[in-house]
């Protein structure tokens, strides 16, 4: 039983399949090198105590009276060790410790997430009947904590993404299918555009919409599949949807079979060449979809991805739900000037690489990233 553990996660964006999980289709996903850090050892007494320096704050609870009653939305802290509970583990002492964050926060990079992770592989190893598990584990915990717990909607890429490391495809229907694959990727720069995002509002129009187009044409239709519909065979709908519901089921199909030229790419990297500009290109094509067809985007965002693309990247797209938040680009080359170029149209920039998942030690990457 280790009596002291420092445990650092990497935050991840999502370089295809952005709003199709939900709808039953594949993601790719990338862990990079904004991370987050826990350091902490056991203590005698029953409590938790965690400075948490970056946002002035400070967690503390009893462990005396188990399982933990919630304080508030998302009480990741306690909602961590309530999941390890009934899964068998145990806690008779407390933990000191302190955490420390290089992810933006509330910015689509997942950040909740690699809390997560990173505080149940701190747990997990200081607990009483100690184990180390595996990353796809502590991934499957993650989500019982952050999404089952708390009845919010979510899907598994985020925990699968952080916990593992690389870059990952990610299948949920019919059952959670992950493959793990390393092609050879240059920097991206990270751009938070510092707008807050709108989540709830953009799952409401972006969701449910298209959940109810495809509940309509699967009635129309019983044939008709997200899976397998060949995109040039909706121009029949054509008349029987909307305008836009027509233009959001052409660009979710879009981005379906961008992901799955993607997928061929990263596949054939492992033979030996790797094709970085055809990469970028679908960044691009992604985020045309996003912009026009999902609506996700905004004029700032659109502006960062214009300024890098005018800098030198290859390619660039929105990260995460949208609505703000960032974006990234793809620059394998230039990144300076990318970031440059982000920073000029006010956002932040942050050049990153692809890193690996979650690691019992401080990882050299959690320095502060220049930008």
């Amino acid at each position: 039983m280790n009596n002291a553990v420092t445990v650092s996660t990497p935050g991840r964006i999502c370089l295809f399949g952005e709003h199709q999980d939900y709808l039953g289709l594949p993601v790719i996903a990338s862990a990079i090198s904004c991370r987050i850090q826990i350091a902490a050892e056991r203590i005698a007494d029953n409590y938790i105590h965690l400075n948490l320096p970056d946002i002035g704050s400070q967690e503390q609870f009893s462990l005396s009276q188990l399982p933990l009653a919630y304080q508030h939305d998302r009480d990741y802290f306690r909602s961590a060790i309530n999941v390890l509970i009934r899964n068998g583990f145990q806690f008779s002492g407390g933990i000191d410790g302190e955490v420390q964050g290089r992810i933006p926060i509330n910015a689509g990079t997942s950040s909740s997430s690699a809390l997560l992770i990173t505080w149940l592989n701190v747990l997990t190893q200081l607990a009483d009947n100690a184990k180390t598990l595996d990353p796809k584990q502590l991934a499957e915990l993650a989500y019982q904590a952050e999404v089952l717990e708390f009845g919010e909607p979510g899907g598994m890429m985020d925990h699968y993404s952080t916990a593992v490391g690389g870059v990952i495809y990610l299948e949920s229907q019919p059952a959670i299918h992950l493959e793990t694959y390393h092609p050879p990727l240059g920097t991206f720069v990270l751009g938070n555009s510092q707008e807050p995002k709108d989540t709830i509002g953009i799952l409401g129009r972006v969701k449910h919409g298209m959940l109810r187009i495809a509940r309509q044409l699967t009635e129309l239709n019983p044939d008709f599949s997200l899976h397998k519909t060949d995109i040039t065979a909706i121009t029949e709908y054509k008349d029987v949807l909307t305008k836009d519901d027509y233009i959001l089921l052409k660009g979710t199909l879009s981005n379906r079979d961008i992901l799955r030229e993607a997928l061929t790419l990263i596949q054939t990297s492992a033979t030996g060449s790797f094709d970085h500009g055809q990469f970028g290109r679908l960044l691009t094509d992604h985020q045309a979809n996003l912009r026009d067809a999902q609506q996700i985007s905004t004029p700032k965002i659109n502006r960062m991805i214009e300024a890098s693309l005018n800098a030198g990247a290859l390619g660039g797209k929105i990260n995460g739900s949208g609505g703000g938040g960032c974006m990234f680009a793809y620059a394998p080359d230039n990144a300076e000037k990318v970031a440059e170029a982000i920073e000029r149209e006010g956002g932040r920039a942050y050049i990153v690489s692809v890193d690996v998942g979650t690691t019992s030690e401080a990882h050299p990457s959690f320095n502060p990233i220049a930008s």
